[in-house]
């Protein structure tokens, strides 16, 4: 696995945080060492797959990236007659998603397009999973996007929202942001490269507080809402039509 030395250089410029053939070359190992519970979320969404998707239905993976969460959904879904539907703006990042798609075998078929997710039809669908996808958004387009995805789920569906969060209490997003970058040394990352990567992302990712997104969902229409994991700042939250 390639190592992420992405923002180790102290001499460029950061930038804004792009999703290009760099990042989506040590997307991986930046994962790993950067979202505290990340592996979890993978976990928890392979297991509502398995417990949520109904056979002859439609699952999405919007801003899937390397298409982690796709394979987690389809590892859990064999025999079900399902499509996987993977969406990502990154031509880098589809590219390689493809790769890691055809590389394992399934009878679940899974269609990976380059496209904007907001532009993307949702239909028949039985599981959606948006994991660190809505935090890029505009934040006026948000609930647009969570309203076409509660819309285009069949009763009974799950979206599995996993996003960086704010905290309303100061001292605690202080505390919290504090312990993310512990986590980062934990995993090896400078001092030099936790700053340059977050003032990169502070202009591309906009995060916002736990009960700005459950008021977003009720809002939309989901009947049941509710946090599913939590990790300092980072937050997976479930939400059924």
């Amino acid at each position: 696995m390639p190592k992420d030395e992405i923002f180790k250089d102290s001499d460029a410029d950061p930038g804004s945080f792009e999703f290009n053939e760099s990042v989506a070359e040590v997307f991986p190992d930046m994962l790993r060492r950067s979202i505290p519970g990340y592996d979890a979320s993978l976990e928890a969404i392979g297991t509502l797959a398995h417990r949520y998707v109904s056979p002859g239905t439609h699952c999405y993976d919007l801003g899937c990236s390397l298409g982690a969460a796709t394979l987690a959904m389809r590892r859990n879904i064999a025999g079900r007659n399902c499509h996987i539907v993977s969406v990502d703006l990154a031509p880098a990042m589809v590219e390689r998603c493809r790769k890691r798609i055809d590389e394992g075998h399934s009878d679940t078929p899974v269609s990976v397009e380059t496209a904007d997710i907001r532009d993307i039809e949702i239909r028949n669908a039985s599981m959606v999973v948006l994991n660190y996808t809505l935090q890029f958004l505009p934040v006026e387009d948000r609930i647009e996007m969570i309203r076409k995805i509660h819309d285009g789920l069949n009763r009974g569906g799950v979206l599995f929202l996993s996003e960086k969060v704010a905290d309303d209490d100061p001292t605690v997003e202080s505390l919290l942001v504090e312990l993310h970058h512990a986590f980062k040394r934990t995993n090896d990352y400078s001092d030099l490269e936790i700053a340059r990567k977050r003032s990169a992302l502070d202009k591309v990712l906009v995060p916002e507080t736990i009960g700005i997104h459950l008021n977003r969902l009720e809002a939309a229409g989901f009947q049941h809402r509710s946090i599913s994991l939590k990790y300092f700042n980072f937050v997976s939250i479930l939400a059924i039509r």
